[in-house]
């Protein structure tokens, strides 16, 4: 048996895949165990845009080293999932500028033969955020945002329009985010809905039924959440970790874009 029969896993996204990467990967070793996973995520992370949250900075998902990685690796045609769209919106690029972005990630993933799945905007939930609400939101996460509400949900709706275009472009699978999976800030899943989404992912991707149960502990979390990406700058030092940053229990590996 080679090592490829399982496949390989890409995940692009920003804050809720870093939230929730224990889960994943637990998720992923129940349903396809021994695939080896391409992760790029991280708080605040730009498909188009490099971006900083306190001291870090992290290049974009286009920019990452998450492709060469892919090349270098080589085997079977991954699997992926395109989430957390919609950031740069808040750092003031136009829904189009980031539809284009997404494009691209998909068109290279769909390059490499990989079977695709794109989270809709949460827009229930965008359509329900208020004046008062939203200005607390913005001071809070993104307090150089100068956009409008108004001028946000419009952005938003584009956006999602674009999204499903590009859906069904690639011939990707859409998964649709409903209202009750997100909390105030309408940014972050909550924690006990993350694992609909990883499920919901794993069912896009035409995963068998779980072999055995998703179960991460506390150190599995402590443990995935210290490793790095591949590049990195702290505090104006660039770092560099050599991936995979991880063994996974199940024979596959962890990488970190």
């Amino acid at each position: 048996m080679t090592r490829f029969t399982s496949p390989r896993v890409v995940v692009l996204g920003a804050s809720n895949v870093s939230r929730g990467l224990s889960r994943l990967v637990a998720t992923v070793e129940s349903r396809s165990p021994g695939a080896d996973l391409f992760v790029a995520a991280g708080h605040g992370r730009g498909y188009g845009v490099n971006t900083r949250v306190a001291a870090r900075r992290l290049p974009s998902i286009l920019r990452s080293g998450l492709w060469r990685g892919l090349d270098r690796q080589g085997g079977a045609a991954p699997v992926a999932l395109v989430t957390d769209v919609g950031n740069e919106l808040l750092y003031g690029l136009t829904a189009e500028q980031v539809a284009s972005w997404v494009r691209e990630s998909v068109r290279r993933l769909a390059d490499r033969g990989a079977t695709i799945a794109i989270t809709r905007l949460p827009m229930a939930s965008i359509a329900a955020v208020g004046a008062v609400r939203y200005r607390a939101l913005r001071t809070f996460f993104v307090p150089g945002c100068r956009l409008s509400l108004a001028d946000l949900k419009e952005a938003a709706t584009r956006l999602d329009a674009d999204l499903q275009a590009i859906a069904g472009d690639f011939r990707a699978q859409i998964i649709e985010q409903p209202a009750h999976w997100y909390g105030f800030d309408t940014l972050h899943v909550r924690r006990r809905h993350l694992d609909d989404l990883w499920l919901a992912a794993c069912e896009a991707w035409g995963f068998p039924s779980a072999q055995s149960s998703a179960k991460s502990s506390a150190t599995d979390w402590l443990k995935i959440g210290t490793k790095a990406a591949e590049v990195r700058s702290l505090a104006g030092v660039i770092r560099f970790t050599r991936q995979p940053v991880l063994p996974l229990r199940s024979g596959g590996t962890l990488s970190l874009y």
